[in-house]
């Protein structure tokens, strides 16, 4: 039985294995919860959708379904909630996951609808994920991106100081983070960033401004450490070779 659940699993991910540790209870457990998301998925067969089996946690919400379109796999997990009122809308490619507890916003007012939010294939992204679209959200594919991750691709003006800030209007340059990058948990990333492929970002950081692809990065705000294919340590004073990520 443990077998045939693995194999039925690598239609997703093709590399899967349980590990040897873990009993049959608790593989059979875990095939029962998704085989529900599985059904919970079917579900949008009643929107004339295909949900190319995808799986969805309790609660899951969505707000302009013609706007949002998906690869196979998806996989969204409990009170996910994504909102497309934008130009384009959402876009997932195949076996995204999404974290329990995420919201995907493209805009929080009708009076400045926001862009897009394209992410790619094999993308999986941590629990209480704020993913804003304003200003256009790209992930590439491949990222791998921890718990509390969020992204804010627009701006407050701020320069008038007789008129309220809320009242100055924005600015929107857009988010772009390469394929292939590993983020760590509670990592911001505001507007106008464009983070190269195969980079690595450190728990903790606020990413303020654009790094090249293969560049690890970390701190408030965030500053390169290293590329991967060539450390920099004399640029900052008691750098150590361990990153926690």
């Amino acid at each position: 039985m443990k077998a045939i659940i693995e194999k039925l699993i690598r239609f997703r991910n093709p590399s899967f294995r349980f590990d040897h540790n873990l009993t049959l209870g608790i593989v059979l457990h875990f095939a029962l919860k998704q085989f529900a998301a599985l059904t919970r998925g079917l579900r949008m067969c009643f929107y004339l959708r295909n949900p190319k089996k995808m799986m969805l946690g309790h609660e899951v919400q969505f707000f302009v379904l013609s706007r949002i379109h998906w690869g196979k796999y998806v996989k969204l997990g409990d009170h996910v909630v994504l909102s497309a009122v934008g130009e384009k809308g959402i876009t997932l490619g195949n076996n995204v996951g999404i974290g329990a507890f995420s919201r995907l916003i493209l805009a929080t007012s009708f009076n400045h609808i926001g862009k897009h939010i394209e992410i790619g294939n094999n993308v999986g992204i941590g629990e209480f994920a704020y993913l804003g679209g304003a200003g256009g959200l790209h992930i590439g594919d491949d990222c791998i991106v921890g718990q509390y991750f969020s992204c804010h691709p627009e701006n407050h003006l701020y320069d008038e100081l007789t008129i309220p800030i809320r009242n100055q209007g924005v600015t929107r340059k857009g988010i772009y983070i390469g394929e292939n990058c590993w983020i760590g948990s509670k990592v911001t990333v505001l507007d106008g960033v464009n983070i190269g492929q195969g980079s690595i970002i450190a728990a903790g950081a606020v990413v303020t401004k654009s790094f090249p692809e293969n560049s690890v990065i970390a701190g408030v705000p965030a500053r390169l450490l290293k590329k991967r294919d060539q450390l920099v340590e004399n640029e900052i004073p008691g750098y150590h070779k361990v990153l926690h990520l």
